[in-house]
């Protein structure tokens, strides 16, 4: 692990354009680059701590509807249908992501899984949200935004659906040292390192994410710390009810 004494104070939150935001991103680049993201969610069991949910209202409602927002390849969203697939379960899983590359890796990902995953583009903080959905998530996704337009997105995800999921990093300087390290080891995509560590800048504290859901008059938010270094806010907008038999 990075040690400690080169880590940087992350007291203060620090914002910096990454590198897979770049709109004229060479496809080799971002395509490595997403693979990167896909191993990282994998280890922090992302895609897990969905499904936990998602199964939770499968057992009580069918369809169940998932919306992952700023999906990026697709890997917690096929994730998600995998798992439904394999337990049987009907779900819908529906993916969106402003970059159309991003749109086509998740797309072609789901094809080679062999499951039903619907993916589009759309920018989530310049157009209206879709509703009607069950559960609603994103990952790695809030610390590229401002503390208003966090707000602003967290309830545009309210308003989207009866539950919200929200994974991203926590600002510590235990996990930029993580972050350097297993970069280092999952990747060798220089896209994925520096924006690692860019990423871990950005986001929030345990505090000011409690903050955030507060401002957006989130419903009963609970945050929590995750593996490895993770902040996770839920809510639920009303407890599923069981279809009549």
């Amino acid at each position: 692990m990075a040690p400690l004494s080169l880590v940087p104070d992350v007291t203060r939150r620090s914002r910096e354009a990454e590198l897979m935001d770049q709109p004229d991103l060479d496809a080799g680049p971002h395509g490595q680059a997403l693979r990167a993201l896909a191993r990282v969610n994998a280890l922090s069991l992302a895609t897990a701590r969905v499904w936990r949910v998602v199964h939770r209202h499968a057992l009580v409602t069918a369809p169940v509807r998932v919306l992952d927002l700023a999906c990026g390849g697709g890997d917690v969203a096929v994730g998600i249908a995998l798992r439904a697939a394999r337990s049987g379960l009907p779900v819908e899983v529906h993916g969106c992501d402003r970059s159309p590359f991003a749109v086509s890796w998740a797309r072609a990902h789901a094809e080679r899984a062999g499951v039903v995953a619907r993916f589009t583009e759309l920018d989530v903080l310049a157009a209206p949200l879709p509703g009607g959905y069950d559960v609603v998530t994103c990952s790695l996704f809030l610390h590229h935004l401002s503390e208003q337009s966090a707000v602003r997105f967290l309830q545009a995800m309210a308003a989207a659906g009866r539950e919200g999921l929200v994974q991203d990093l926590r600002r510590t300087r235990a996990g930029y040292a993580l972050a350097w390290t297993a970069l280092r080891i999952l990747t060798r995509s220089e896209i994925a390192r520096v924006d690692g560590l860019r990423s871990v800048r950005a986001a929030f504290t345990e505090p000011e994410l409690r903050g955030l859901a507060r401002d957006a008059g989130l419903p009963a938010p609970t945050v929590g710390v995750a593996w490895p270094e993770r902040l996770v806010l839920r809510w639920t907008l009303a407890s599923p009810e069981r279809h009549p038999a």
